[in-house]
């Protein structure tokens, strides 16, 4: 055979490559591959001795015996770009396709080597290509292969339980059998448990219906014997077999017709399955839908060919999500994101350690600095008392008392910093500072010094009252003579002298209330896990937390106070307390006045009030002159008729260029229940054609004095946060749990804004928002029509958003935001990807007819049956790796702005994959999260 390559740059090159073929035969394969960073085609002559692939190939001409592979040649590597027969064009044989998975290879070096890797892979699949092109060649015969199939590949999930081997799961089974079986006979409301279906019991008794009627059996028990009949049929894994006991489950009456009245009792089963409140008031209509699709002639009915169909016209949502072109399939296999285990520990360690310097240098150079600090200031005092007199007398615990007394003192004015919240939002967007100091971790520091504080409190009441102060009433009067100008000519007899002094009880007074603070601020307390009987309830919770916080007030008090009667030290200016504190405790005092009177010059109007399902409290204000934020920014919130004192953080949702401010709030706590409490009473039902359960317009022409009904409310802000950084990326990704998706549409509306002014200005040619051309592997490049300064000031190119959420009501948060992006956002800029976790994922029997409702409804109205809006929902949890995995092959050689918002339950695993990918692949993400 003879075949010329074609390099990437147009030359031809005749270099060939002999590979050993079946029954001895050559397979001479064409293509240069000592190359770089270049893409190779070869083709291999597969000599077949059947009659059927020679059938073939003589039909088809000479291309067809041929089959051909596309070869990414890159430094010591060699990756599939393709493989499909030599005819077949463009499109890629689907079982051939398969055999790209098993050709990545990588080698310990380049050149030569590549060749003789490249060669040693072909010789050992070459026997395996010529089978699949014999087979793809082969005329279709017989009895067709559902399980074969592109339609039964979409719906390989249609199954009744988590696992599809039946052998492995019967175990269980067995067991559960056992415990639950009455005389050997199993009750039909315990067969979801025994078969793994606890939590759908109501369509596990539908399926227990359906498998009982198949088999005439009556009554509501089953033996060990029908239950294993059960359990084979429902874990078959033909198709057939499949479709057939859904169809039975729909079909009551086993005529083999489906009515109308069926359909929607098969829908009101997986919608109540699924926690699907909007499908189940609308079973009726959607049943209707189904009907129509299926029962154009009006027969009243449907057959089990007809369900068929709207089966497989249900697409499968994970090829969609994941699709990839065949170039980066291949870039997906050569990937090497696991690893083989470095042997050499040295080598292992100091690369480990690399990657933590890298990830986190910010973190530890601060962290650092603070300890050298902290260590420098208890080494100065511990030897300062070493060489005083009371040394003699008190030993090493004055040393340690006054060096723990020292770090003590510069904590508690270290402290008040990160939460100078004027202040770091000013540095934040002011500075350059952001790039060597991590602002988004100040909560964490102020919680990592608030250890800090509690380590010098130890060392300081520890040392006095269990070493230093005894070793001092047990001294001799001889021994007490140096001690006379600190205590007096008279020796202390007993503790209760100690105590009494100022010195004592404004210590112990100080220890008490810190440590109520501390106690009530950990999460247990905080967050409301811990449930104390009455009275003691109103000890959990934000209030607790909110009001015990504020004893610091007293604190700094007492602490000035026992900073200034010392027992060893009289001089004015080496009693440095409150040399310590002035700075930080006038900021800190100046930032709390800046607060009252910037917010309570004039109150908000309140434009708009809604209570959505999930219990969220949706506020529209009026802006306050000068208020200016940036999208990812959160404010303060005051409600004098909840609380006069309390001010809550909550993210805006509104984006900059709206002319009022949103916050969405959710009831978590004892103050966001009150606040809805308090606006639901001003609140009516909407009329038609608006969202929320309760609602409320503030309306300019209205004489009615609606109006001055609503609560009295007050903002202060905006405050920097994570988010806000968005802009500094090209590419972000946004995750939001639940709530936490707030700050993050208002950085989707902003991006939807920004697209809208650069479409006026005419500069949002397709160049802007061209992420290259993939196949060819292109960067990105922006067009040179947009000025610098554009470009400068809106650098966001692509918007990645994933929103997970367990209610279905949830959707309805942020619907018209959703919409706007789906009718707005033409070039496909920004990915909107919502999740419902309520619903069984994909593939799953329970959740097959939601997928086929969604597939129906959104061809036809346009419009998604689980989030109402115009994007199309995902089902269950998201593979996140799989995220990952995506976006680092589109966007090669990037760096990815990862922000999250949500419960932290998820934030270890978005962190270690964003680690894990930047030091594995080309794409660098950079984790952020949010703190409150």
């Amino acid at each position: 055979m003879q075949s010329m390559g074609v390099d990437d740059d147009g030359y031809r090159s005749s270099d060939t490559i002999q590979a050993e073929g079946v029954g001895g035969e050559r397979v001479v394969v064409s293509g240069p591959l000592s190359k770089r960073g270049s893409r190779k085609s070869a083709r291999f002559n597969l000599p077949s001795s059947a009659s059927t692939s020679s059938s073939a190939a003589s039909a088809g001409g000479d291309d067809e015996a041929y089959v051909e592979i596309t070869l990414d040649v890159r430094d010591d590597s060699v990756a599939v770009h393709c493989v499909k027969p030599a005819a077949a064009g463009d499109a890629e044989d689907s079982e051939v396709s398969l055999l790209a998975r098993t050709l990545e290879k990588r080698s310990a070096s380049f050149g030569s080597s590549v060749m003789r890797n490249a060669s040693s892979r072909i010789r050992q699949v070459s026997q395996e290509l010529r089978r699949l092109a014999s087979v793809t060649k082969r005329p279709a015969a017989g009895k067709f292969d559902r399980t074969k199939s592109a339609a039964a590949h979409a719906l390989k999930g249609l199954k009744f339980i988590a696992r599809t081997d039946g052998a492995t799961g019967w175990t269980a089974v067995d067991k559960r059998f056992n415990e639950l079986a009455v005389d050997g006979l199993l009750h039909r409301s315990l067969f979801g448990q025994c078969i793994g279906m606890k939590e759908s019991t109501e369509f596990a008794g539908e399926l227990f219906d359906a498998l009982s009627r198949r088999r005439n059996i009556t009554g509501d028990m089953i033996t060990k014997a029908e239950l294993t009949e059960f359990w084979d049929q429902i874990t078959d894994q033909s198709f057939d077999s499949r479709l057939q006991t859904f169809f039975d489950m729909v079909d009551k009456n086993l005529d083999g017709r489906i009515t109308e009245e069926e359909v929607k009792e098969i829908i009101t089963m997986s919608a109540s399955a699924n926690k699907l409140s909007k499908i189940l008031e609308q079973a009726e209509e959607y049943a209707r839908l189904i009907m129509e699709e299926l029962d154009p002639n009006d027969l009243g009915y449907v057959e089990i060919y007809n369900l068929e169909l709207l089966l497989l016209q249900a697409p499968n949502q994970s090829m969609n999500i994941g699709t990839t072109n065949s170039r980066n399939l291949s870039q997906m296999l050569s990937q090497k994101l696991k690893p083989t285990k470095e042997p050499n520990p040295l080598r292992r360690w100091y690369q480990q350690a690399r990657y933590f310097i890298e990830d986190n240098w910010q973190r530890a150079w601060v962290i650092a600095l603070w300890l050298s600090i902290c260590a420098g200031l208890f080494t100065w005092k511990f030897i300062q008392y070493r060489r005083r007199a009371v040394f003699d007398v008190m030993g090493y615990c004055v040393c340690v008392a006054k060096g723990g007394a020292e770090t003590l003192k510069f904590n508690m004015a270290l402290i008040l910093l990160p939460v100078c919240r004027n202040t770091i939002t000013w540095l934040r967007t002011k500075t350059q500072l952001g790039k060597a100091v991590p602002f988004d971790d100040s909560l964490n520091f102020h919680k990592v010094i608030a250890a800090g504080i509690t380590v010098g409190v130890g060392l300081h009441v520890i040392s006095h009252l269990t070493c230093d102060f005894p070793r001092l009433l047990h001294t001799s009067e001889r021994e007490y003579v140096p001690m006379k100008p600190f205590f007096g000519d008279t020796k202390p007899d007993n503790y209760w002298w100690f105590v009494k002094g100022k010195e004592g009880w404004t210590g112990l007074v100080m220890v008490v209330l810190m440590a109520i603070a501390f106690t009530l601020a950990s999460p247990w307390f905080r967050r409301g896990r811990v449930k104390l009987p009455k009275p003691f309830h109103r000890a959990t919770g934000f209030n607790a937390f909110w009001y015990s916080h504020h004893l610091f007030i007293v604190v700094y008090a007492l602490l000035i106070v026992h900073g200034y009667f010392l027992y060893l030290t009289k001089e004015w200016y080496k009693k440095t307390t409150w040399m310590y504190l002035a700075i930080p405790v006038i900021l800190y005092a100046s930032e709390r006045l800046i607060r009252a009177f910037r917010s309570s010059i004039s109150a908000v109007k309140i434009l708009k009030v809604a209570v959505y399902p999930g219990n969220v409290l949706a506020l529209h204000v009026s802006k306050p002159p000068g208020f200016r934020y940036h999208s990812g920014q959160y404010i303060f919130v005051n409600c004098a008729a909840v609380s006069p004192f309390q001010w809550h953080p909550f993210s805006i949702t509104s984006a900059p260029q709206d002319d009022y401010v949103s916050v969405h709030i959710r009831t978590l706590g004892d103050w966001t229940r009150q606040l809805k409490s308090v606006f639901s009473q001003v609140c009516q039902p909407p009329t038609s054609g608006k969202s929320g359960l309760l609602r409320a317009d503030y309306d300019d022409d209205s004489s009615n004095g609606a109006s001055r009904s609503f609560p009295r409310l007050l903002i202060d802000g905006p405050y920097g946060a994570p988010a806000q950084d968005y802009k500094q990326y090209e590419v972000v990704l946004l995750v939001g749990l639940g709530i936490g998706a707030t700050p993050f549409i208002s950085i989707v509306k902003d991006i939807v804004n920004n697209m809208k002014e650069l479409e006026a200005l005419g500069l949002a040619d397709d160049d802007i928002y061209d992420d290259g051309n993939i196949e060819s592997g292109s960067s990105h490049k922006r067009s040179a029509s947009v000025s610098t300064s554009a470009a400068s000031s809106f650098k966001t190119r692509r918007a990645y958003f994933y929103w997970v959420t367990r209610e279905q009501g949830s959707f309805e948060w942020f619907r018209g935001v959703m919409n706007e992006v789906a009718e707005t956002d033409k070039k496909g800029v920004i990915e909107l990807h919502n999740y419902c976790t309520s619903v069984y994922e994909e593939g799953d029997v329970r959740s097959a007819l939601i997928a086929m409702l969604q597939s129906l409804n959104h061809a036809k109205h346009g419009l998604d049956v689980v989030s109402g809006t115009r994007v199309k929902s995902h089902f269950a949890r998201p593979n996140w790796r799989t995220v990952y995995k995506r976006i680092a092959l589109k966007h090669r050689d990037k760096r990815i702005g990862v922000f999250y918002c949500g419960a932290p339950t998820l934030t270890k695993e978005l962190r270690e994959l964003a680690y894990d990918f930047s030091h594995k692949t080309s794409t660098k993400f950079d984790f952020h999260k949010e703190n409150f």
